[in-house]
């Protein structure tokens, strides 16, 4: 099956999370040409939802090998040179939304299931694919591994296709991500005028010693896979458009990037003792959107690498830099790492995709399939 036919066929949806726009149809079409069984499923209402999910599946028994990756995109922006949903080929180059993140790993990937199902070897592949992976990842790979585990599906390892290399195809895979977590936090005081303070409570006055109580803390030096964890203030609003009146309220908005010297529910607790120090009465609302988490360096990452380096020559450095993925829920199921195309243009004006790479990454996806199914 030719990979670069249907890279375009799926940049050609603009699935724009949550929205499918089709693409998920594309994906199970060709599947179900190659004899996978595909299940079509819906998750959520709106306005995270409806997300469309789709897990397909050949073979039976073990080993039981899964890709995994998502049809969903980051909205185009403007100052394209090219329509980002025309799927145009340029000088050896696809180009178009998703080219990269990750629509060319994900027509790669059924590439290289066609020629699995070719060789006939025993044992299961299976696709966990879904549509709400740049969005609040609500409805999407969570939902859909619960499903799979009341109905039985249980891989022995996972590879998520997301664009790993940083600057040429293999020469990085991730082994895990640190966790995310995201505080929004409301202090609440007593609108009055700014010469008579004795009748007004000024609420900046908390909302400044909370966010240098909890920037002042030393989280962590990294771990033996892990940079440091970062603490960042992403938002502070008071929103007073007069200069005699002091505000009846402060907000802030913080994200903690975490490695695995932390569980997400403990620097929850952290927040909220600290934001009580100095203002008891605020609210503090905290999302933890994944933990952090390390497949260990084993038997996949060594499958994985010896794949890459039979087709590129190259070593890919074990990584676990960048923002969170869909790993962090598979790794629940079953040990996870991700390889896939390079990234450096990835949610920018004009991502591309350079065709040979997402035919040597077909090829390395192969490689992968043969030496899981040996």
């Amino acid at each position: 099956m030719d990979p670069i036919a249907l890279a375009q066929a799926l940049v050609r949806c603009p699935s724009v999370t949550p929205a499918d726009a089709g693409a998920i149809g594309v994906l199970a079409s060709a599947l179900e040409s190659l004899g996978f069984a595909c299940h079509r499923l819906r998750f959520g209402e709106a306005p995270d939802g409806p997300v469309e999910n789709l897990f397909a599946t050949i073979g039976s028994g073990g080993p039981h090998f899964a890709f995994a990756g998502h049809t969903d995109v980051v909205p185009e922006g403007a100052g394209w040179s090219v329509d980002p949903y025309a799927g145009e080929i340029q000088n050896g180059l696809l180009v178009g939304r998703g080219a990269a993140d990750m629509k060319g790993a994900l027509a790669a990937m059924v590439s290289a299931a066609a020629a699995h199902v070719r060789r006939g070897a025993p044992g299961t592949l299976s696709f966990l694919i879904t549509g709400d992976e740049e969005g609040p990842a609500t409805h999407g790979t969570d939902e859909l591994l619960r499903w799979m585990e009341e109905n039985g599906h249980r891989p022995h390892a996972c590879l998520v296709g997301e664009p790993t290399s940083a600057q040429k195809l293999g020469d990085m895979m991730k082994i895990g991500r640190r966790g995310s977590l995201n505080a929004w936090i409301t202090v609440n005081g007593a609108q009055g005028h700014v010469a008579y303070p004795d009748r007004a409570d000024n609420p900046i006055r908390r909302l400044i010693p909370i966010l240098a109580a909890l920037q002042a803390r030393h989280l962590d030096s990294g771990t033996d896979w892990f940079t440091p964890s970062n603490l960042e203030i992403t938002d502070m609003e008071v929103g007073n458009p007069a200069t005699n009146v002091i505000p009846a309220q402060a907000k802030a908005r913080l994200n903690i990037r975490f490695n695995d010297s932390h569980r997400g529910e403990d620097l929850a607790a952290w927040i909220r003792e600290t934001v009580a120090a100095h203002a008891p009465s605020a609210d503090v609302v905290i999302r933890i959107s994944g933990e952090a988490f390390l497949t260990e360096p084993g038997p996949l990452s060594t499958l994985v690498s010896k794949a890459v380096e039979a087709e590129t020559g190259r070593t890919p450095d074990l990584s676990t830099t960048g923002g969170t993925s869909d790993a962090r829920f598979i790794r629940r199921l079953c040990p996870v790492v991700e390889f896939g195309l390079p990234g450096q243009s990835m949610h920018k004006v004009d991502e591309l995709a350079a065709v040979a790479d997402i035919e040597a990454l077909a090829r390395i996806y192969d490689r992968i399939l043969e030496a899981a199914f040996a």
